[in-house]
């Protein structure tokens, strides 16, 4: 891959962190503006139009630096790929497609919200149980702080980053739901 010496105008390898290319600290907590800020400085200095005179291996170099920054900047703008990422990082893999075990009473909490919403009939319903859902979301984010940040506990993060996945994917049935009551409505 690009060396120090030939990245184009930048100093780490490809390879980096996304903290280290966004030269943040290795934290869950993050300013969004600054990480917006960061992607911003970092694309206007490696945006391979920048390098259009320079020659064909500038501007394949430069592409790929635009591509792993824009990688980076996927992972580190939301929090739940940020905690995986952390995780991941401290040799914790999520693994969400192999390690589905969750305690009972989060299993129970899922299991309600999904009857609720398969009986809900009104959008104000569906609405009730998308307020619910992500109250529990705020609740598992405060946590992920804690254990990611202060406990630096990664086993613990990673079945609460597991436990997210599972909120989102049920968040975007939720939105389903949703959009099917709007449409039947209008």
């Amino acid at each position: 891959m690009t060396s120090e010496a030939d990245a184009p105008g930048f100093a780490l390898r490809l390879d980096a962190s996304d903290f280290a290319l966004f030269e943040l600290p290795l934290r869950f907590a993050q300013d969004r503006a600054l990480i917006d800020a960061r992607w911003k400085a970092l694309m206007a200095r490696m945006h391979p139009d920048r390098f259009a005179a320079a020659g064909a291996q500038a501007q394949c170099e430069a592409m790929q630096w635009a591509l792993r920054v824009n990688q980076a900047y996927v992972r580190l703008k939301k929090p739940l790929a940020r905690a995986a990422y952390l995780c991941e990082l401290h040799g914790q893999a999520v693994d969400a497609e192999t390690n589905t075990a969750m305690p009972a009473a989060f299993l129970m909490q899922q299991m309600a919200w999904r009857e609720a919403l398969a009986d809900a009939a009104t959008v104000g319903a569906v609405e009730a149980i998308a307020a619910a859902v992500a109250a529990a979301e705020r609740r598992i984010l405060d946590a992920l702080a804690s254990l990611l940040d202060e406990r630096r506990d990664w086993v613990a993060a990673a079945a609460e980053v597991r436990a997210l996945m599972f909120l989102a994917r049920f968040g975007q049935a939720l939105e389903q739901r949703l959009d099917a009551l709007h449409e039947r409505a209008g």
